[in-house]
């Protein structure tokens, strides 16, 4: 019999009810709405847990800069937990939910893998609880308003040329990035430039993942920027959703998907899987709701950033940690053997040869992500290596010894093979740097109080290790724009290609004297962030030539097949 897939493992899983997960975790049985046996909301409106001391200690997970041989992330925060739990510690990990967008597309699912993995895995993967959708409507219906309001005389004065809110979608359609909208006369709207962004790339996504109640909620809604009134740049004046009087019926439509989602790992873990914004298009981190919650209810909490440390984990820190007080406690930064001799130029079909050369060019890519968490971030590090039969003792032997140069230990997680058993190893060690490193210095890659140029200069210098931000004329435009709305002051979501430090895919490994071009910036006021659009990265991505929805099918039984 061959090796089973993710998705035969999962449904071999002998999963427990979710009310034994919500009692395990300390969740009682009128803070929850069952979803189905296996999967429940967490009512955080009408309970909030007894006012305590105890606070969790907060481990992120991310990883290497991300290339198509895996690094493995999920899989690795799943697998660190359950192994926590090995060793006797309550633990609960806080995730983010996968958008159907990369399901159908390259990834075919999100839930962790192999032995490492949160169930059920295809609800998971497909609608969960319906919260992407809630999203969607709630955006959608702003959409409708903003045109509804022009075509009924437009009160505000709003420019149909300067509207900035888009429709969303959560699908990847790039069909739908350039639409003209409003055709077919006077009674069918106002013909007008449009598009469409994919449902986790929009602000009410991360809107709904930084607020921590329905009344923060609702004043987030209300100052989303949707356009620009006629006039002179200088004149124009940015209208919100509140002028549009829409945040009440939005919050309404979010009011279920603001409840963080209980599922659990294979091995009994309590999961928190909540929002779930991209990291190279977004803020790229579960909700400040799912993050504390799971620090109320473990003594440790292990949560993720999306794709690279320069992306996810960057955000994490500069944006939700600075928003909501958070403080780590550790960080795992994910790399695979197999990827790191990818950065170091060989090709996907030979990464299963032993290749010392390529994996010490590849290797300061991991080496730059470290030396980030320890001497920007100034937090205590583990690497963990996730492990491949291919990986040889030789090419493990040269990973740590890099590693150890700058004071960091690494760990061998076999997590995706053997499970909890798999990363015991892992876990002892970030057990080790929550009990004694010392988190006291973290610290941000910039101040909020400088200015938007200089704030993007400290990413591109100190984090991603360029020459420095260039700003295009239109960008430069709307900086001062923002400047003199009052904006000047938020942090900075950089919207990046994931597969580099730069803004070029193409560039592997750890290039250097690069620039990052920013070409479009524009304000998430309800969010609180500024995001900075830079070289080629797109708001709504396409499918690939072959999309794994072509693989996923269900039988008569009801039983889905092709996730991965």
């Amino acid at each position: 019999m061959g090796q089973l897939s993710d998705i035969e493992i999962a449904q071999k899983a002998d999963m427990r009810p979710i009310t034994e997960i919500a009692e395990q975790a300390g969740i009682p049985d009128e803070a929850l709405e069952l979803y189905g046996k296996y999967k429940a909301k967490i009512n955080t409106i009408s309970w909030k847990p007894a006012p305590s001391d105890h606070e969790g200690k907060l481990v992120l997970v991310t990883a290497i800069t991300p290339t198509p041989a895996g690094e493995g992330k999920t899989t690795t925060t799943v697998g660190l937990a359950d192994g926590m739990r090995k060793l006797g510690k309550k633990v609960c990990v806080a995730l983010r939910e996968p958008s159907l967008g990369p399901v159908f597309g390259i990834k075919g699912g999100a839930a962790g893998g192999g032995y490492a993995q949160v169930v059920p895995m295809e609800d998971i993967n497909l609608h969960f609880t319906g919260d992407m959708h809630a999203i969607g409507a709630a955006n959608n219906l702003l959409a409708a308003m903003i045109d509804n309001h022009i075509q009924q005389g437009n009160e505000l004065n709003i420019d149909p040329r300067k509207i900035t809110w888009k429709r969303c979608v959560d699908m990847n359609d790039r069909q739908l990035r350039s639409v003209i909208d409003g055709l077919g006369g006077k009674m069918n709207g106002v013909p007008r430039e449009d598009g469409y962004d994919i449902t986790v790339a929009s602000e009410v996504m991360a809107i709904l993942c930084l607020a921590t109640s329905v009344r923060d909620l609702k004043e987030r809604l209300a100052k989303i920027v949707v356009g620009y009134t006629y006039g002179k740049i200088k004149d124009q004046k940015p209208v919100t959703a509140g002028d549009l009087k829409a945040e009440g019926a939005m919050a309404a439509l979010l009011k279920d998907a603001l409840k963080p989602n209980l599922v659990q790992t294979l091995e009994g873990a309590p999961a928190i899987v909540h929002g779930g914004p991209f990291a190279n298009i977004a803020h790229g981190c579960n909700s400040v709701q799912a993050t504390k919650l799971a620090m109320r209810l473990g003594d440790y909490a292990i949560t993720e950033a999306g794709f690279g440390a320069d992306l996810g984990a960057e955000k994490f820190f500069d944006i939700k940690c600075r928003m909501a007080d958070l403080h780590p406690s550790a960080v795992v930064v994910v790399a695979t053997v197999r990827a790191l001799k990818h950065h170091g130029g060989v090709p996907l079909k030979e990464l299963g040869t032993e290749n010392l050369e390529a994996l010490e060019k590849g290797l300061p890519n991991l080496l730059r992500h470290v030396d980030n968490i320890i001497h920007v971030f100034k937090l205590p590090c583990v690497v963990a290596i996730n492990a491949f039969p291919t990986d040889t003792k030789a090419e493990l032997d040269l990973v740590e010894k890099k590693c150890r140069e700058l004071g960091v230990n690494v760990a061998l997680s076999e997590v995706w093979a053997k499970g909890g058993e798999g990363g015991t190893a892992l876990a002892k060690e970030v057990v080790r740097l929550c009990e004694e490193g010392d988190p006291s210095g973290f610290s941000f890659a910039y101040d909020t109080d400088e200015t938007i140029e200089e704030k993007l200069n400290d990413i591109v210098r100190k984090v991603y290790r360029g020459r420095g931000a260039v700003l295009t004329p239109q960008a430069r435009k709307q900086m001062n724009q923002l400047i003199d709305q009052g904006y000047g002051k938020l942090p900075i979501c950089v919207a990046k290609t994931q597969y580099s430090f730069s803004d070029d895919a193409s560039l592997l490994g750890a290039p250097d004297d690069f620039e990052v071009t920013v070409r479009n910036l524009k304000v998430s006021a309800g969010a609180g962030f500024i995001v900075a659009l830079t070289g080629d990265i797109m708001t709504m991505p396409g499918l690939p030539k072959h999309p794994a929805a072509e693989r996923i099918d269900i039988d008569d039984d009801g039983r889905i097949t092709g996730l991965f």
